[in-house]
């Protein structure tokens, strides 16, 4: 999908594609906050059934939540969407952000990879040249890892939370106090100056705050949705965090302002 401007409505002419105006339609969302059925009908001369589709189609992108005469974006909500969901959304972003994570990756050495949909895409992305031990306690990056010859896999045990495929509590939080690794490789549900790093669950916070302890730097990836967004439980604030890889659909003001709390930024 790409972005385009209001001057290029069908009413001014220009034929829009479904995938252009759904578009437009999330960005607008997540800059207000909401959008409604009947102001978009106006704004871009469609019936409201057409902008129903679109909602429902957004919808099942993971990205949007229909709510009474209108959608909500799904990172205002404080839902915690299935890992399937997540792993589905923003792509593109995510496969950016983790290729410029590559970058962190020592030459050997441990890491960690915690449980997420970005920390997966640069688990497949890892070189095969490199000797490394992956500390992770995520089943689909277990899964992805596996067969590599030049990772030693370290799975974290613990109990599994079915929604993101991550291994949390007791279990887990002994393997990591034990554990020391270069660099962990740290998702997050929302990044804000204010709180931090946060999660819609309290045992997937722990998980993460000890993640963060165990290692020498701590590398944060996440795509522009996260930012700005505060959930639930709150995992650490970004002075812990040494470097926040993201992408370009970022606001450069929100930029400034997580560098000056610590993180140097890392915008592709």
């Amino acid at each position: 999908m790409v972005s385009i401007t209001l001057k290029n409505v069908e009413a001014r002419g220009y034929y829009m594609y479904a995938e252009e105006r759904q578009r437009m339609i999330l960005e607008r969302a997540r800059a207000a906050g909401r959008v409604d059925v009947a102001d978009l009908a106006g704004e871009f001369h469609l019936t409201y059934e057409t902008v129903r589709r679109d909602l429902t189609a957004l919808e099942r992108h993971g990205v949007l939540r229909r709510v009474h005469g209108g959608a909500i974006p799904i990172e205002r909500l404080g839902f915690e969407p299935s890992f399937g969901t997540r792993d589905s959304t923003m792509t593109e972003e995510k496969e950016r952000i983790a290729k410029a994570a590559l970058a962190e990756v020592p030459a050997d050495g441990a890491i960690l990879l915690d449980a997420g949909s970005t920390t997966g895409r640069l688990a497949e992305q890892l070189p095969a040249d490199r000797e490394l031990t992956v500390v992770t306690n995520s089943l689909t990056i277990a899964f992805t890892l596996s067969a590599r010859p030049n990772v030693q896999l370290m799975v974290v045990g613990g109990r599994l939370r079915g929604r993101t495929l991550a291994t949390v509590e007791s279990w887990a939080l002994q393997a990591l106090q034990d554990t020391f690794v270069e660099v962990a490789f740290v998702g997050t549900n929302g990044v804000s100056v204010e709180r931090g790093m946060t999660t819609p669950d309290q045992s997937e916070a722990m998980t993460k705050r000890a993640a963060i302890r165990s290692a020498r730097r701590t590398v944060l990836l996440a795509d522009h949705t996260k930012v700005g967004n505060d959930h639930f439980a709150r995992v650490e604030g970004l002075k812990e965090v040494d470097t926040f890889v993201t992408d370009n659909g970022v606001d450069s003001s929100l930029v400034n302002e997580i560098e000056a709390a610590g993180p140097a930024v890392v915008v592709v």
